[in-house]
């Protein structure tokens, strides 16, 4: 059986930058409000006239994955992109990304795993590679959240925490099944689906007539809903679990993680992550406190802005983690 290892990272952030006391200014909330719950300063969010969609994001991160991975973009034979917030309700952004690459007619699959949705392309990539099917395999989190929050008051306790923004990797198949992705760990849990959802369009559960019918301004099921105290204890758990799943399956101790990176969905939830395992501040990656919470974007953003600043290196043990809405969660490990 091959390996599969990331061989090329990048990312992609607006240009806007939203701070605290700019969404003090649209909502009933103040910066040490804010920080004090979830650890974020600002977030970045797409200008109003700006042409960035998820998937536009996606593709400008994935060409500088591509760039640094040292192959050439006709070599990618398969797509995955992971994101809550696809341009359209269908087709996915999957195959935006293949026309705008100018890729051949590879395969091209979406993920809809909100949090824990790069955790998830990573572990397909994966066994894809592992199993031969595909060579090199180019993976992407994006999302564009801003547009779809309620900048009120009555939705501050999701609105100051969402950001927009992508990252993409490369992964390719090695022999040398010392390096690479060792594992990863994929779980559900749908009973507490309702506690962090988007109801609407639903078009599952609400015909679209009557939905144009209704056309009430007051309906909050446009906007996102979270339990956010029951969503946090449930993290926490998790997290834990998924991080020593993984280590247990290769033999390893919490004292041989070189890296950690966590879904950056609260600065709390990394910070009691970290105190619980006793890992020290360079042994956990956090840039929530510059981009909020970036949902499937944020490992790849937070793993390429880790390796960019050299607090990645060569034969690092790496613990990628993540959890959200669905509720699901997962981890992979990876030897670099």
């Amino acid at each position: 059986m091959y390996n599969s290892r990331i061989i090329g990272l990048g990312k992609y952030l607006p240009d806007r930058i939203v701070t605290n006391a700019d969404l003090s200014t649209m909502m009933d909330t103040n910066d040490a409000w804010i920080q004090e719950r979830t650890g974020i300063q600002e977030r970045r969010w797409v200008k109003e006239d700006s042409s960035d969609t998820t998937a536009s994001m996606g593709v400008e991160a994935a060409k500088i994955a591509i760039e640094r991975s040292g192959i050439n973009k006709d070599d990618i034979d398969f797509i995955i992109f992971a994101t809550l917030s696809p341009d359209m309700y269908f087709p996915g952004p999957g195959v935006q990304v293949q026309h705008a690459l100018g890729i051949k007619t590879v395969g091209a699959l979406d993920v809809r795993n909100q949090c824990s949705g790069f955790v998830y392309a990573l572990s397909v990539a994966d066994n894809f590679i592992k199993t031969g099917m595909y060579k090199n395999i180019l993976v992407i989190g994006s999302e564009l959240h801003s547009k779809g929050l309620d900048r009120t008051t009555r939705g501050r306790g999701v609105s100051v925490i969402f950001g927009d923004g992508a990252g993409a990797a490369v992964l390719t198949r090695e022999e040398n099944n010392s390096k690479g992705i060792l594992s990863t760990h994929l779980h559900s849990e749908g009973e507490h689906a309702k506690e962090l959802v988007l109801l609407a369009p639903g078009m599952g559960t609400r015909w679209v007539n009557d939905i144009l019918k209704d056309n009430d301004p007051n309906d909050e099921s446009y906007f996102p809903y979270m339990n956010g105290q029951f969503v946090f204890k449930n993290a926490v758990v998790r997290f834990s679990e998924v991080i020593m799943e993984g280590l247990v399956k290769n033999g390893l101790e919490v004292s041989d993680i070189d890296m950690l990176i966590p879904h950056q969905a609260n600065l709390r939830i990394a910070q009691f992550i970290q105190k619980k395992f006793k890992l020290k501040d360079q042994q956990v990656f956090n840039n929530i406190q510059k981009y909020g919470n970036t949902t499937a974007a944020s490992i790849p953003i937070a793993l390429t802005e880790a390796w960019e600043e050299g607090k990645i290196k060569t034969g690092d043990l790496l613990v990628l983690a993540a959890f959200g809405s669905g509720f699901t969660w997962g981890s992979v490990v990876i030897r670099w």
